[in-house]
C-alpha cells in the first residue's frame, strides 16, 4: 500500500491468520498506516501495510529494538495487535516508545490466568473456585477439593484448546492429560500449569469492551454455542444488537471491577462469563480483539466499527462507539465427524437461504483435521447470518452443512 504520510502510523505486531483477521487490516488501514513487524515476509496482508520489518516478535527485546528503529524513521502513534501470543511483547513495544497502552504486567495478568484468578478473588469479582496443578496426583486432589464435576484447563491458554469437563474422579486423567499437552505458539507454558475449576453451569457468553479514558463501553455480546463434549470446542456465536446485557448494570460493574483489578484501562478486551443461577461468573479476561469473527459480527449487528476502536485506542484516540442500528449476526463452524484429510471444501452460494450473509471454506486440500484432544478447532468452514432477529440469524444457519459440502478421507492415525 502506497503512503502519503499523512495517516498515522501504527505498528502491527503480527498479522495473524488471513482467514480469520483480514476483517481487521482491511478496516483499520482505511484510517490507520500500518507497519508490520514478524518473522515471516509480507503476504497476504501486503494490500493493507506500508512497511515491515521481519523480526521475531514474540522477543519482546528484539521487537523493542526493531520498533525504535522504524520511530527513529516515522512517527508512530501507536502499537496495535490482537494476537494471543503476542499481546505481552506488543505491550513491552508501547512501553518503551511512551505509547498509549496497557503495562506488561497487565497483559500478562490476563494472558495467565492463575494471575487473573488471584486478581479477581483480591477485588472479590464472582468467578469459580480454582487450584492450580503441576501432576496428576495434585489435579485428583484438587478435584476431590473443590468438588465435581470440574473443569481442568491449560492456564495460558484461550479458544477452549485443552479444556475438559470432568464428570468424576475417572474422568480426571484424560482431562488433565488434554489440558497439560495443549499448546500454542507465543504462549509460555508454565511450571504450574493446568487449572482445575469449579464447574460453572449456565450460558457461555463473551463481551468485547472497549477501554479509554475511565470509561468501559461493552459493544458485542456474543452467546456462545459449544460442542464436542466433554471438550468446550466453540462451535458458533450469536450477537444481538439490543442485548439487554450491553447495558445490564450487573454486566458493567463486572467489566470494570475486573479490569480495575488488572490495571487494563486501555483498549478493546474480550471477556467471558457463564450466566449461573447465582448471577454471572467471570471465566477469562483477554487482552486483545475477541476471535471467531466476534467483533466483525458486532459490527454487523451494531454499526460499530469493533476493530477501528481497537486501533483507536491504541492511537490514543477516542473511539467511536454510536450504534447506527440494531440486528442479529451469527456464525456457526463446521467440524468433521471424524479425523480427515480434505480432498476440497466448496461453497455453493447458489444454495444460499434468505439470512446467510456469507460463507468461507477455513481449511484446503490436503489438511489434516483432528478432533479433540488429538486436534483443535479443527473447523473445515463458517458460515455467517445477518437478519432481524437472533431467532432468524439461528433458522437461516440451519442450512450451514448443505451450503459447504465437504469432500474428505479418513485420516491417517498418528504415530504413538
Amino acid at each position: 500500500m502506497a503512503w502519503d504520510g499523512e495517516k498515522p502510523l501504527l505498528l502491527l505486531i503480527g498479522s495473524s491468520g488471513q482467514r480469520s483477521r483480514e476483517f481487521i487490516l482491511r478496516t483499520v488501514s482505511t484510517r490507520y498506516a500500518l507497519w508490520l513487524l514478524q518473522p515471516a515476509p509480507v503476504s497476504w496482508e501486503e494490500p493493507y501495510v506500508v512497511g515491515s520489518t521481519t523480526v521475531d516478535n514474540t522477543d519482546p527485546k528484539a521487537l523493542t529494538a526493531a520498533a525504535r528503529q522504524v520511530a527513529a524513521e516515522h512517527a508512530v502513534a501507536g502499537v496495535f495487535c490482537y494476537d494471543e501470543g503476542l499481546v505481552t511483547p506488543a505491550a513491552h513495544v508501547a512501553r518503551a516508545l511512551g505509547l498509549p497502552g496497557n503495562s506488561p504486567e497487565s497483559v500478562i495478568a490476563c494472558r495467565d490466568k492463575a494471575a487473573t484468578r488471584a486478581a479477581l478473588e483480591t477485588a472479590r469479582v464472582p468467578q469459580p473456585a480454582s487450584i492450580g496443578v503441576r501432576s496428576l496426583a495434585e489435579a485428583r486432589a484438587a478435584a476431590e477439593k473443590i468438588g465435581f464435576p470440574v473443569v481442568l484447563k491449560p492456564r495460558g491458554l484461550a479458544g477452549g484448546m485443552g479444556v475438559r469437563k470432568a464428570d468424576g474422579p475417572d474422568d480426571v486423567e484424560s482431562a488433565y492429560r488434554a489440558a497439560s499437552g495443549a499448546s500454542y505458539p507465543g504462549v509460555p507454558v508454565f511450571d504450574v500449569s493446568v487449572l482445575v475449576e469449579e464447574f460453572a453451569d449456565g450460558p457461555e457468553i463473551s463481551v468485547d469492551a472497549v477501554f479509554f479514558d475511565g470509561e468501559c463501553v461493552p459493544l458485542v455480546v456474543a452467546r456462545k454455542q459449544v460442542g464436542l463434549a466433554p471438550f468446550f470446542e466453540e462451535t458458533g456465536h450469536e450477537v444481538d444488537g439490543a442485548d439487554p446485557l450491553l447495558t445490564d448494570p450487573g454486566l458493567l460493574e463486572a467489566l470494570r471491577s475486573a479490569h480495575a483489578a488488572l490495571d487494563f484501562h486501555t483498549g478493546v478486551s474480550h471477556t467471558e462469563f457463564r450466566i449461573t443461577g447465582g448471577g454471572l461468573r467471570l471465566m477469562e479476561v483477554n487482552a486483545r480483539l475477541g476471535g471467531d469473527m466476534i467483533p466483525y459480527l458486532g459490527e454487523l449487528a451494531t454499526g460499530v466499527d469493533v476493530a477501528m476502536a481497537a486501533a483507536d485506542t491504541a492511537a490514543g484516540v477516542r473511539p467511536d462507539t454510536e450504534v447506527r442500528h440494531r440486528k442479529a449476526a451469527a456464525i456457526a463452524f463446521l467440524y468433521p465427524d471424524e479425523d480427515i484429510e480434505i480432498d476440497a471444501v466448496t461453497v455453493h452460494e447458489d444454495r444460499f437461504p434468505a439470512g446467510v450473509h456469507s460463507a468461507d471454506a477455513m481449511a484446503g486440500p490436503g489438511a489434516v483435521l483432528r478432533l479433540p484432544p488429538r486436534g483443535y478447532i479443527s473447523r473445515y468452514a463458517r458460515v455467517i447470518a445477518l437478519a432481524d432477529s437472533v431467532e432468524q440469524a439461528r433458522a437461516a444457519l440451519l442450512s450451514a452443512p448443505e451450503i459447504v459440502e465437504l469432500d474428505s478421507r479418513p485420516a491417517e492415525v498418528p504415530a504413538p
